[in-house]
C-alpha cells in the first residue's frame, strides 16, 4: 500500500466517516488506522479476505465521491497553504506579533 494513498484515505476518513455505516467505519479504521492486514480483519469478522477487500475498495470509492462533491479535504489543504503563505508574508513585515496572533486565532477556529 502506498503511503500517499493511505494518508489520503486517512484524511478522507476523518472528514467523511460520519457518512459511513458502522461496518464500513470499522473496516476502514482497522485497515488504514490500525494497519491490520486483510487477513487479520477477515479473521476478526469471520468473513473472507475478498469480502474485506471489496468492502474497503468500495468504501474508498465512496469517500472519493464524497470528496469530489463536497471538497472538504481540498478546502482544508488550500486553507492550510494560505495560512502558511500568510504567516510567511507577515513575518517579513512590522507589527508581526499582533498579526501572528490573529492568524493563530483563525487557525484555532477549525
Amino acid at each position: 500500500m502506498m503511503l500517499e494513498k493511505a494518508t489520503r484515505m486517512n484524511y478522507l476518513f476523518d472528514f467523511y466517516h460520519a457518512l459511513l455505516t458502522p461496518k464500513q467505519r470499522n473496516y476502514m479504521e482497522l485497515y488504514y488506522l490500525d494497519d491490520l492486514s486483510l487477513g487479520e480483519i477477515a479473521e476478526q469478522y469471520e468473513v473472507s479476505r475478498q469480502a474485506v477487500y471489496d468492502n474497503i475498495k468500495r468504501t474508498g470509492s465512496m469517500l472519493e465521491e464524497y470528496e469530489e462533491k463536497l471538497e472538504l479535504l481540498m478546502k482544508y489543504q488550500q486553507r492550510n497553504q494560505l495560512f502558511a503563505d500568510l504567516r510567511q508574508h507577515v513575518q517579513k513585515h512590522s507589527d508581526k506579533e499582533q498579526l501572528l496572533s490573529l492568524i493563530d486565532q483563525v487557525e484555532k477556529l477549525d
